[in-house]
């Protein structure tokens, strides 16, 4: 892959508390150079590229919502720190803390600045009912499990479920992996007992271990490194197969899983590849190249949960071209249903970085408070800059979306809505597992596309916990898994996935609903 050299891109120094900051309210009008958002870029001399030190204070804003008054001062990089924050480790050693931190910020960026900025305005053609996002990966990554071969079939899965929800649906389907930074997890209890033995909580690689031991279970500010390191390991390997040739329609045949070729959801893909074949060969034989790099590769972009502050601001850059600050440890960024107040420390971070943002909303969220949330986060009113992910079972979807849709649509905001039928229909099994039943999961997904249908609102895209190995950890699907199968490939760190064949099964379901809100779009245009 050929490397590209583009200072545009880049955040030219690693931010210090005492450098001059921009509110996220501000914007520049400079207008960025479209990118793909998987490509090498060489760092560049912060000595040749001064920041612009042009700063222009906010004004404080006081807002009272329900019973919660919230005061909006001027962001900084660590104005977080004023507020309460939720769901963080207690490091033993501050000193230990500090020095990681100080190494953290002179590391390179995992992402840049452009790359998400191409993202959020794909998002905004999602929002408007143009394209489909599909994100997925991990519940949470793990240092044991970190694998090249991982990486290739969750990677291959997506690419699978992007060719199928594209011929669906036929527009673009933006594809984003919850990989390379989805170490971090919010727990509902600060200690688990075992056996009379109580240890603080398993909260992912890059905090403690899952060991349930009281060594492992001390938080490890050096952990943070490992997870730096495997993040851009993990999203090198990504780029190479997005851009590499791994990922070019012409290979649509190739990307069968070994276990999903001889089963229903295997045949429907083939079936489905080899019409792309033929459109393929047509086009050839038409005189039009598929070697354009549209058809070659694909773009790709990657997520994680906003969560462990201290490691997001030590990889937080102020990039050169827009005068914004960017969260470079991820394209995208979501605040979680646990960290989500409105005057909590994860909104005062996520309101002062330019990222893409969502946010996890499930059936206890208050429409007003979403609404001065979505405003406290995006006050210009940029379309792609807020998705609602939301996470609430079937039947509450069906009672409590509407409320939300309208609330949203009344203010006038603009967001993208999206579906996470997972984590609202999780279970424990009789074993004692934790996990997700197939028909509730695909049940969530018809309530979600029924409600925007009857608002006249834009379902934008899918949210899934899945991975592309052959594991049992949700029951049910096509090729049933059942309650006694779950303890045979149990791998996940935390919460159960959707393994390669459910997935595919699931992107069938939801090309389907994309393909007829597609036919009744043109009928409802021709008069019919």
């Amino acid at each position: 892959m050929a490397l590209t050299s583009n200072t545009s891109l880049l955040p030219t120094k690693p931010l210090s508390h005492t450098q001059p900051l921009l509110p996220s309210s501000q914007s520049l009008s400079t207008k960025p150079r479209s990118l793909k958002p998987i490509s090498a870029v060489h760092s560049t001399d912060p000595s040749k590229t001064p920041i612009s030190t042009t700063t222009t204070a906010a004004a404080a804003a006081v807002a009272t919502v329900g019973s919660t008054t919230v005061t909006t001062t001027k962001w900084a990089v660590d104005s977080w720190k004023k507020k309460t924050a939720l769901q963080l480790p207690e490091y033993p050693d501050q000193g230990e803390l500090d020095a990681v931190l100080k190494t953290l910020e002179a590391f390179p960026p995992i992402v840049f600045a452009g790359e998400a900025r191409n993202l959020e305005e794909r998002l905004g053609e999602a929002a408007m009912g143009n394209a489909f996002l599909l994100q997925g990966g991990d519940c949470a990554e793990s240092f044991k499990e970190f694998h090249a071969n991982n990486i290739r079939d969750t990677f291959r899965i997506l690419l699978q479920m992007g060719a199928v929800l594209m011929f669906g649906g036929q527009m673009p389907v933006v594809k984003v992996g919850r990989m390379a930074g989805q170490f971090a997890k919010p727990r509902s209890d600060n200690f688990e007992e075992k056996n009379g033995v109580k240890l603080p909580s398993y909260r992912g690689d890059n905090i403690n271990g899952d060991a349930f031991d009281s060594k492992s279970r001390i938080p490890d500010p050096h952990r943070m490194i490992r997870a730096y390191c495997q993040s851009a390991a993990t999203l090198n390997l990504l780029r190479a197969f997005a851009t590499g040739g791994y990922a070019a329609m012409q290979r649509v045949n190739q990307w069968n899983m070994d276990f999903t070729e001889h089963s229903e959801q295997g045949d429907r893909y083939r079936e489905l590849a080899n019409r792309v074949d033929e459109a393929l060969g047509f086009m050839a034989a038409a005189g039009l190249t598929v070697d354009h790099p549209i058809m070659t590769s694909t773009d790709f972009w990657t997520s994680h949960e906003c969560l462990l502050l201290p490691y997001e601001q030590s990889l937080t850059r102020l990039d050169s071209t827009s005068g914004l600050y960017y969260d470079c440890s991820a394209h995208f960024v979501w605040v979680g249903e646990r960290t989500r107040q409105l005057d909590g420390a994860h909104v005062e971070f996520l309101r002062g970085v330019a990222n893409p943002l969502g946010i996890k909303v499930s059936d206890k969220m208050d429409p007003s408070q979403l609404v001065k949330l979505i405003e406290i986060l995006n006050p210009q009113n940029k379309p792609g800059r807020i998705t609602i992910i939301t996470r609430m079972g079937a039947e509450n979807m069906r009672v409590k979306l509407p409320h939300l849709i309208r609330a949203v649509r009344r203010e006038g905001q603009i967001v993208t809505w999206v579906s996470d039928p997972m984590h609202g229909n999780t279970i424990k099994a009789p074993c004692g597992l934790k996990t997700r039943p197939f028909d509730a999961i695909r049940a969530e997904v018809r309530a979600f596309f029924d409600v925007h249908e009857q608002e006249g609102s834009h379902p934008g895209g899918v949210h899934l916990e899945m991975t592309g190995q052959n594991v049992t950890e949700c029951i049910g699907g096509s090729r049933t898994v059942t309650f006694d199968d779950l303890s045979s490939r149990y791998h996940t760190h935390c919460d159960p996935r959707l393994n390669a064949s459910q997935s595919l099964e699931l992107a069938f379901i939801i090309a389907e609903r994309l393909r007829k809100r597609r036919l009744g779009s043109q009928q409802r245009s021709l008069g019919l």
